[in-house]
């Protein structure tokens, strides 16, 4: 017998909002969302440079969960747009902390998709003692590997005609790296050249996250306000490696121990390979492991959303 897909809660408005200072002249909104004093959670968005949305919310069960979501520095509400002024990993492992203490809470479940699954990975490690659970899908820990297979060869070979578009604001003479050409672009003083490469940027993630094409992707990932925090923040973290040692969130792994989790991963995941899932897998006993068939990476694929509302109605009550 086939089980029937978990499909997301309905749609919810927040109980409440606002902006957090966090320093260096950034202010971060959030949101809270669900029932006050139940189950806290946090929800780490993608990119990085992504933002929340709306739909995020409805990953959790409203009445035994208060969750709080938040725009990362530098994207979505979160003020200013698009800079990249200390705006680190590390920053944002800082601003999590503060969260947490607003929301007056000693621990609480993370949940992390994609690049939110990095911050989540990097958030856990620093701080397990402040983690209940921790759940994460499309796994990306960023060694060399992972970039190359993204940005040098590998997604190139599987999407020739998106690939082509993608090299196309480059000139042929930078093409050997091109993490690096298109941040000259995006943090350059040339604004036709600046929009050109975001668009380009953001359009060849937004066409490879899904398992077949999916219109509602490319639109939103064709949206050159959105493009342009997404772009320059997520190049300016690869630039830099997301400031991680090589194999650092998989070597440090260990200190996930004692925590229970759930580890979702599509196997045509094309952004971000199995193989780190898996590593991570035998590496964290204590989490549940989902390696889903027919999917891709992005949240909204039928077998990953069914896996990933059915490991936060597990943890409710937790």
């Amino acid at each position: 017998m086939t089980r029937e897909l978990r499909s997301l809660y309905p749609p919810i408005e927040p109980y409440e909002s606002g902006w957090l200072e966090v320093g260096d002249g950034h202010s971060v909104y959030y949101e809270r969302c669900g029932t006050p004093g139940a189950k806290p959670a946090v929800f780490l968005h993608g990119g990085p440079g992504a933002g929340c949305s709306p739909v995020h919310r409805s990953l959790f069960d409203p009445a035994r969960y208060d969750v709080l979501l938040f725009d990362q520095r530098g994207c979505g509400r979160s003020k200013p747009y698009a800079d990249l002024t200390a705006n680190t990993t590390w920053h944002l492992v800082a601003d999590i902390e503060r969260l947490r203490e607003l929301a007056g809470v000693e621990k609480w479940l993370v949940f992390g998709g994609s690049w939110g699954s990095t911050l989540a990975l990097a958030y856990s490690e620093t701080h397990p003692e402040r983690v209940s659970e921790l759940v994460v899908r499309g796994v990306y820990t960023v060694t060399r590997a992972e970039l190359d297979w993204y940005y040098r060869f590998g997604v190139s070979e599987m999407f020739p005609d998106k690939w082509e578009r993608f090299l196309a604001p480059i000139p042929e003479a930078e093409r050997g790296d091109l993490i690096a050409a298109y941040r000259r672009r995006l943090v350059g003083e040339d604004e036709a050249a600046k929009l050109e490469a975001a668009l380009a940027w953001t359009l060849w993630e937004g066409e490879t996250i899904t398992l077949l094409p999916d219109a509602g992707f490319t639109a939103h990932h064709s949206d050159a306000h959105y493009a342009l925090a997404f772009a320059r923040i997520e190049n300016h973290y690869f630039t830099h490696g997301c400031w991680l040692e090589e194999r650092q969130l998989l070597d440090k792994a260990s200190r996930l121990a004692g925590i229970p989790g759930a580890i979702v991963h599509g196997r045509y995941d094309m952004p971000c390979p199995a193989r780190y899932a898996w590593e991570l897998h035998k590496a964290w006993p204590d989490a549940s492991f989902e390696l889903i068939e027919g999917a891709g990476h992005a949240f909204s694929e039928p077998g990953i959303r069914d896996a990933l509302v059915r490991a936060t109605d597990r943890f409710a009550g937790g």
